[in-house]
């Protein structure tokens, strides 16, 4: 891991820019969920927002492949699917649960977030599954402090998801953000309290736990993309982007969803 940058005000006030971008392209996604939808719809209601915005999609042509870079604009996840769906023809069905993860870029900044949505009435099962994951991210936030380690984040998910009778994704994590996309520390969802990196004002990290319904244990698809869990249960998967300070930390891409 390479040392990982203090931003200064004026960057913090340049990434607020693109996390308000990030929130507001996630709540009016959120209006336009309903079955019946196409999952590219969204992907382009998304980017015609963030480009009336003064924005660039972060995702759109990410990759380290140049023959397979992504596609779409937001990462669009239904059911089983963890991460980085594919925006495609698909139509959305009651009952599901779809994750929508966006990035935008301004003013040479990032900002990144997710949130789960149900798709009209969904099981009380899913429903709790929201609930927990969205509830783990905000427990993780409250130990991103200056002073505190990093791992306290990733034990306070780990706990409060497995607790709740879920499991967190070993294979990908969080990350730390500002003039790229990803930037270290890598922030796991699962770890130790008292190690890793002490936080410092001014760090820049994209918290991001992905929970899964059974087993941790995912696979790739053939897409090379799209990420599913090994046993097909459903997966969620919610997002911020904050600052460290000295108390509670700053939120940079909105608030609470309303489950």
């Amino acid at each position: 891991m390479g040392s990982v940058a203090v931003k200064t005000a004026k960057e913090i006030d340049l990434m607020k820019e693109s996390g308000r971008i990030v929130a507001e392209v996630l709540s009016l996604v959120g209006t336009r969920i309903a079955p019946g939808v196409q999952t590219r719809e969204l992907d382009t209601i998304a980017e015609e927002y963030i480009v009336s915005q003064g924005g660039v999609p972060a995702f759109k042509g990410y990759g380290h492949d140049p023959s397979n870079l992504f596609p779409g604009t937001l990462c669009i996840s239904i059911d089983d699917e963890v991460v980085h769906g594919i925006p495609d023809g698909r139509r959305l069905e009651e009952g599901q649960v779809v994750s929508v993860d966006v990035g935008v870029k301004k003013n040479g900044y990032f900002g990144d977030g997710a949130r789960t949505f149900p798709v009209g009435r969904i099981s009380a099962d899913k429903l709790r599954l929201l609930k927990v994951t969205e509830e783990s991210l905000y427990k993780g936030i409250e130990q991103a402090r200056a002073g505190s380690h990093l791992h306290d984040v990733s034990a306070a998910v780990q706990t409060y998801v497995e607790a709740a009778g879920f499991s967190v994704v070993r294979d990908l994590v969080g990350h730390g953000i500002g003039r790229n996309l990803h930037e270290d520390p890598p922030v796991p969802n699962y770890g130790t309290m008292g190690t890793g990196l002490v936080l410092k004002e001014g760090m820049a990290l994209a918290i991001e736990p992905m929970v899964n319904a059974g087993t941790y244990k995912v696979r790739m698809e053939k897409d090379g993309w799209t990420v599913k869990t090994s046993d097909g249960k459903p997966s969620a998967h919610f997002e911020h982007t904050i600052i460290i300070r000295t108390g509670n930390a700053e939120i940079l891409t909105g608030q609470r969803s309303t489950l």
